[in-house]
């Protein structure tokens, strides 16, 4: 047997012995409380910060992170003389240590994991270790323009602290991870500060218009432009009539599949609720105006005739009688619908001024009008 090599082996067992002594001694310690000092506060750095927005559900007005963060303290309990123990790091079980916590002021709901069952601890009493924080945060997204919407949401994040006793969170940079999900996108984020001691990162928000474009608005627009281009079918005969009403009763129908879809009642509530009423209106309007056109077109004269008919006398002055009211009626008929053809005319161009004006209204509010929300209420 090699006795070099067998020196080896046994300074490496002694070394792994010693590790596993010193690890056993800190552990002894029981440093489960927060690291004493003279100022009753403790620097916590976090370098950076892992931020992925993983839903946003705009039913509620809340919004899905994940946020996953790197943490330094110093804990003079669990620091050692490298002359007596001489190894600069060990890796001690999570749950034997006091770590320190990471909350998100404005979420609803949080769940905090350990990245790891062990962690880091240095000869100077530097604590390494990793955090990840799943949090439901409450935000009033900012959807009057929607689907075009965007808004800038606060997620605060705080270190334990109470009279200057505490944790000084320091943090450094944050990173976005994956940022779409669903129609959702978080095109930035950034770190910012509200004060001296009040840290947030700024999620910008903004929404994959093109699906709810074509789901939503499209729809609304083409049965407006239909309901427009009926005025080109005959006044007599119901044809219109019965078109029309099959639109309305199509958008009614339409209305009641996407309510589920529309996005939930805020502050900026979303424009195309009222976009929707107002296209149910100039429909109706549409329909009831057809109608009444209708009404003055028709064309009553038969029983006139026939009543003419049925009065006695001379049987040739009987006929002379039943041609001359059929003449009279035939004109007054062709009256009627000259009419009711200009004011079918007028009624369309009318109904289309209407249309275009709304819609030029419509993209004014969408461009111009502004609705702003202060995201930062939960600090008071």
């Amino acid at each position: 047997m090699d006795p070099a090599r067998t020196r080896v082996d046994m300074g490496v067992l002694f070394f792994l012995v010693l590790l596993s002594l010193s690890a056993q001694i800190l552990i002894a310690k029981s440093a489960l409380s927060q690291p004493q000092a003279d100022n009753c506060s403790q620097p916590l750095m976090v370098p950076f910060i892992e931020y992925q927005t993983l839903e946003v559900d705009t039913k509620n007005l809340r919004f899905t992170s994940q946020l996953k963060a790197v943490m330094f303290w110093t804990d003079p309990e669990l620091a050692w003389n490298e002359s007596e123990y001489d190894y600069d790091k060990v890796v001690l079980p999570v749950d034997k240590v006091w770590t320190p916590q990471l909350i998100v002021i404005n979420a609803m709901s949080s769940v905090t994991t350990h990245g790891s069952k062990d962690l880091l601890v240095y000869s100077n009493g530097t604590v390494k270790h990793s955090l990840s924080i799943n949090a439901a945060v409450d935000c009033e997204v900012n959807l009057f323009k929607y689907p075009f919407s965007y808004d800038l949401c606060p997620v605060a994040i705080e270190a334990w602290s109470w009279d200057d006793c505490g944790m000084e969170l320091k943090l450094g940079r944050v990173y976005l991870v994956d940022g779409s999900h669903g129609d959702w996108q978080t095109d930035a984020v950034s770190l910012q500060k509200k004060g001296d001691s009040r840290n947030y990162i700024m999620v910008s928000l903004s929404n994959r218009f093109m699906n709810p474009f074509l789901s939503l608005v499209m729809p609304s627009l083409l049965i407006v432009i239909v309901d427009v281009v009926s005025f080109a079918l005959p006044l007599g005969g119901g044809e219109r009539n019965a078109f029309k009403v099959t639109l309305v009763l199509s958008f009614i129908m339409f209305l009641l599949i996407l309510n589920g879809l529309l996005p939930g009642d805020s502050q900026c509530s979303p424009i195309l609720r009222a976009h929707f009423c107002v296209c149910l209106l100039f429909l109706v309007v549409s329909m009831v105006a057809s109608m009444l056109l209708t009404r003055v077109a028709k064309d009553d004269s038969r029983a006139d005739a026939a009543a003419v008919a049925g009065q006695g006398g001379d049987p040739m002055q009987t006929v002379v009688r039943f041609l001359n009211t059929l003449e009279a009626e035939r004109k007054e008929s062709h009256k009627c619908d000259r009419k009711a053809r200009r004011l079918d005319k007028l009624c369309f161009y009318l109904y289309l001024f209407m249309c275009v004006l709304y819609f030029v209204i419509l993209v004014c509010m969408f461009t111009s009008y502004p609705c702003e929300i202060d995201h930062f209420l939960f600090w008071y």
